[in-house]
């Protein structure tokens, strides 16, 4: 099994979907991922791009229960740099699970905490965030149409670096 490709595609199907991101690479990963992301601006440019370095684990569990935990770290690989404020995301955490009600659908919560950094107004901050994770989960949306299988590197074991980063 050739798992860089399969970093390769993993990336270009997270930027193809999610519209707020401009880069998204597998930095390590062994359980455990070492993921560097860049945002785009946003709220009409008011915020700029931002770069997190986050470790994200995801186990799958029995009843097709998918639980991502992530928080931000310091990785030598990928020291702060002068093109992007680099953001901090505390713990936070996804689970997607079946509805028990119609399988067919998805449940998922969200948990996140997430620190710009940088200089910004609280107001800007408050003002833009929840469009911010709307906008996020109409992304994921668009993505599940997609994509309706899993992405495979994410639940590989094994070795990758890939990075994809989007076309102005």
């Amino acid at each position: 099994m050739d798992y860089k490709a399969i970093a390769q595609q993993s990336a270009e199907q997270v930027l193809a979907y999610n519209q707020d991101l401009s880069g998204w690479k597998v930095v390590k990963t062994s359980d455990t991922l070492i993921c560097h992301t860049i945002t785009q601006s946003f709220a009409m440019g008011s915020i700029s791009p931002r770069d997190f370095i986050d470790l994200v684990h995801i186990k799958h569990q029995d009843g097709n229960m998918d639980i991502i935990s992530t928080r931000s770290v310091e990785f030598p690989g990928y020291p702060p740099t002068s093109h992007y404020i680099r953001g901090y995301n505390h713990p936070s955490g996804y689970v997607c699970s079946p509805l028990k009600e119609n399988p067919a659908y998805s449940k998922l919560v969200v948990f996140v905490q997430t620190e710009m950094k940088g200089k910004l107004l609280a107001s800007v901050i408050e003002k833009s965030m929840p469009s911010n994770l709307v906008s996020f989960f109409l992304n994921v949306k668009d993505g599940l149409k997609i994509h309706k299988a899993p992405i495979p590197a994410l639940r590989s074991h094994h070795s990758m670096h890939s990075a994809v980063h989007k076309k102005k």
